[in-house]
């Protein structure tokens, strides 16, 4: 007993050498390419900042960050995949306004809590709504718009990313706002929505401006109003919702990204410090600005904080609008 006695330090000194030898041996992260999964198809606004973003990341980190488009049910199915993946880093969701949207139209079909089963790391741009027409609706206003729907009840069609998506919110609520009725058609993305619109398969969107700047600038889209406090500078003659005559009407998405609950905290210290990096550095701030975008760094707390009051905004908003989806 004596003798068992004696040798409980030493041998509880060699475990213990072992494990900080294991952990210097470890290494550091990343040691391999990392996934950033993105609900919508290539092409779309949240798919251009995951690949900005991945572009800085894997220079700044020495692995690559690869974006793995997994589009469908509203980004559902590429949340649902990163919540199965392990929580060790190398699997991450480039998340949307729309995230928090989920819970308020798909309670009875997700398998995890918008807020709770993600870990929120930083936000990292945000855009605002702008109605956008195409050549099957020529008009030039608002107010013509409105004229054009009403002439219609039903008929005139609106294209969004998806049921439940940010569109789709926007949508309803200026549905709601001015009285009017029209046929929403979803879509997996915004890319091909933009599409549909162009070639006049669709009258409208009220898309992200991120969405839609190269196609107004370039004539192909006319833009009618933005929902912002002021006008944007990248669109200095379109006027605001609330210049055009619909007051109350705001509307915009943030773009951020997120880590399966149970991320390291010492990945989170790491992605959080590139993240804000990212959001200060001047080459992608104004790339950010090009494609209609605002840097935005809301971090941890914050950012789940803001998530917490979006999925109880928008779980009243949906009864409120009776908004449902297939």
């Amino acid at each position: 007993m004596k003798i068992g006695g004696n040798l409980r330090w030493p041998v509880a000194a060699v475990g213990m050498a072992a494990a900080l030898v294991a952990h210097a041996q470890a290494p550091a992260w990343p040691a391999k390419p990392v996934r950033v999964l993105v609900g919508f198809s290539a092409g779309g606004p949240t798919d251009v900042v995951a690949r900005a973003f991945a572009d800085y990341a894997s220079r700044a980190l020495g692995q690559p960050f690869v974006v793995d488009n997994k589009p469908g049910a509203n980004t559902i199915l590429a949340a649902e995949a990163a919540v199965a993946a392990p929580a060790d880093g190398y699997t991450l969701l480039l998340g949307a306004t729309n995230h928090t949207m989920i819970p308020a139209l798909y309670s009875q079909r997700v398998k995890f809590d918008a807020v709770r089963s993600f870990t929120p790391v930083c936000s990292l741009a945000a855009s605002p709504t702008v109605l956008v027409v195409g050549p099957s609706m020529p008009v030039k206003s608002v107010d013509a718009f409105l004229q054009a729907v009403k002439a219609e009840p039903g008929k005139r069609t609106y294209a969004t990313p998806g049921s439940g998506s940010s569109g789709h919110f926007a949508s309803a609520q200026s549905t709601r706002l001015t009285g009017t009725s029209m046929n929403h058609i979803p879509y997996k993305g915004a890319a091909q929505a933009i599409t549909d619109l162009m070639g006049g398969q669709v009258d409208s969107s009220f898309a992200t401006l991120g969405s839609v700047l190269p196609q107004v600038q370039s004539g192909k889209l006319a833009a009618l109003a933005v929902a912002a406090p002021k006008r944007s500078a990248l669109l200095p003659n379109v006027p605001t919702f609330e210049e055009a005559g619909l007051k109350g009407y705001a509307a915009d998405a943030w773009y951020g990204l997120l880590a399966p609950a149970g991320t390291p905290p010492a990945v989170l210290a790491t992605l959080r410090q590139v993240a804000t990096e990212f959001t200060r550095a001047p080459a992608a701030r104004e790339k950010l600005r090009s494609l209609g975008m605002e840097a935005q760094n809301t971090c941890a707390d914050a950012f789940g904080a803001q998530m917490a009051r979006e999925v109880k905004l928008y779980g009243e908003l949906a009864r409120a609008l009776d908004l449902k989806t297939e």
